[in-house]
């Protein structure tokens, strides 16, 4: 005796969706790949920030008040005579960052140092940034070396 059912069967769940003819089925290659989540990246130490900032100012590529209140009132003198000068500024090239070092003779005090590729030559950029009271770095002193000749 043969048995049969009378119930309907169900549908396996690797059947097209309805409406659908196309007899291909979705592969790996063609389904887009979920983006691939990087940790996030700690902030940049102030010493980076500000060798970028003044580098901008130093190279005529941004005016000195842009940074005027990241730099304490002594060493804003300096800054705004060595952006006349435009040190950085060699054949319209924008300068480059090569190393930047520092040194921390005090909590709340660095004294910092960059190599800094302007044109054919390195140059140095060398300021010291203070926490101040209100907890913001600024600078405080500013000295740019000049290439030997």
């Amino acid at each position: 005796m043969h048995k049969v059912m009378t119930r309907p069967r169900s549908r396996p769940a690797t059947t097209r969706p309805p409406g659908r003819t196309d007899p291909r089925r979705p592969s790996a290659a063609r389904t887009p790949a979920r983006p691939l989540r990087t940790p996030p990246q700690p902030p940049p130490h102030p010493t980076e920030l500000f060798t970028e900032r003044l580098l901008l100012v130093l190279s005529g590529q941004k005016p000195v008040h842009w940074a005027a209140r990241h730099i304490a009132h002594t060493a804003f003198d300096d800054v705004a005579r060595l952006a006349e000068l435009a040190p950085f500024n060699v054949n319209d090239r924008r300068p480059t960052i090569h190393r930047i070092g520092h040194y921390e003779p005090r909590p709340g005090v660095y004294e910092v140092f960059a190599r800094i590729g302007a044109g054919p030559a390195l140059r140095a950029l060398a300021f010291r940034l203070s926490l101040g009271a209100d907890q913001r770095w600024r600078c405080t002193a500013v000295e740019v070396g000049t290439p030997a000749r």
